[in-house]
């Protein structure tokens, strides 16, 4: 895949990135070994950029990945792909420790990129303050290359669009809008792609994610893929791949190969909740016409996949998109 400039950030990316939430434990919870193996099968065909964050807890699958590919990196004919992390920390601290932790982990002395994780709406970056500042300082030693935000919120992408220092924006967006909000409410894929455009039209480095809104989306594959990358001014998308069977579709779309017959096999698939998303608020448990959904006692919801009839309703009801189909 040809490698695109990500911004005015200097680094180059590749259309496709690997979005390694979905191996780890709050998702599919491959063995390290088994991830790792995905993870490196998407290094050889061509996918030089992965997103992570601290709380996904999948540096080491990850780790086990890069450190298979030689001793040092300068000696392997695969180049160390481009690694975008993140963190919720609100302060300074912990930002400090977030950004540490992470190059110890995946033995690193400069990671890529790091963002502050999922801004929710505009206040919420005023009240990180103290971890953006971390972030600028981390820039200056050299600790981490570029810095910016990851969000679901067209309030928040709108102010990160004008937000000085800025170096990268990572929103959601997908052709059906399926969890993009707007503070409290709802917003809308129109107003995101404007905050793309704008953010991206003052030299914001500007990659996306949930093309398939939690894999809700994935039967239409490449009507999905067609609008994420045909948004103005989005270098990349992030999709999340827990296969190597995931690896290889989306390699033959980006290089042109998938023919338009194209439908992926969703038959094993099952609705799933992300535990680290999921509020409780109970929204997806009214939605369901099935009764399969249920709030359980940790304040969670929780499927019955043998009540599921896979109709997806429930994912547009959940505010946090924490329901994803696996």
């Amino acid at each position: 895949m040809k490698m695109r400039r990500l911004g005015n950030t200097g680094i180059f990316v590749t259309p496709a990135g690997m979005g390694v939430l979905t191996v780890g434990r709050t998702q599919l919870a491959l063995p390290i070994s088994e991830g790792a193996r995905v993870v490196r099968h998407a290094i050889e065909q061509g996918i030089g950029f992965f997103d992570t964050a601290e709380y996904y807890e999948t540096y080491p699958y990850i780790r086990r990945a890069l450190d298979g590919l030689a001793p040092s990196f300068h000696q392997s004919a695969l180049p160390r792909p481009v690694i975008a992390s993140k963190s919720l920390a609100a302060g300074y601290e912990g930002m400090r420790k977030a950004i540490d932790g992470c190059r110890a982990a995946l033995g690193i002395d400069q990671i890529d990129i790091f963002l502050l994780h999922e801004i929710r709406q505009a206040p919420d970056f005023a009240n990180r303050a103290g971890a953006w500042a971390c972030l600028h300082d981390a820039k200056a030693k050299g600790h981490v290359k570029a810095i910016g935000v990851s969000t679901h919120h067209t309030c928040a992408a709108a102010e990160a669009a004008r937000a000085q220092g800025m170096d990268v924006l990572f929103p959601l967006i997908n052709y059906q809008g399926l969890g993009i909000r707007k503070g409290a409410a709802p917003g809308t894929k129109e107003e995101m792609a404007e905050a793309i455009r704008a953010a991206s039209a003052r030299g914001v480095g500007v990659f996306t994610m949930k093309a398939f809104g939690g894999g809700n989306l994935a039967k239409d594959y490449k009507k999905a893929l067609d609008y994420a990358t045909s948004l103005p001014g989005a270098v990349s998308v992030m999709i999340g791949m827990g296969r190597e069977k995931d690896v290889d579709d989306a390699v033959a779309y980006f290089e042109g190969r998938l023919g338009n017959d194209f439908v992926p096999d969703v038959s094993r698939k099952r609705m799933f909740v992300d535990r680290g998303d999921c509020e409780g608020c109970g929204a997806c448990e009214k939605r369901c016409t099935s009764k399969a959904i249920r709030i359980g006692r940790e304040g969670i919801a929780a499927i019955d996949t043998a009540a599921c009839v896979l109709c997806g309703y429930c994912a547009p009801a959940c505010p946090t998109r924490a329901i994803i189909m696996l």
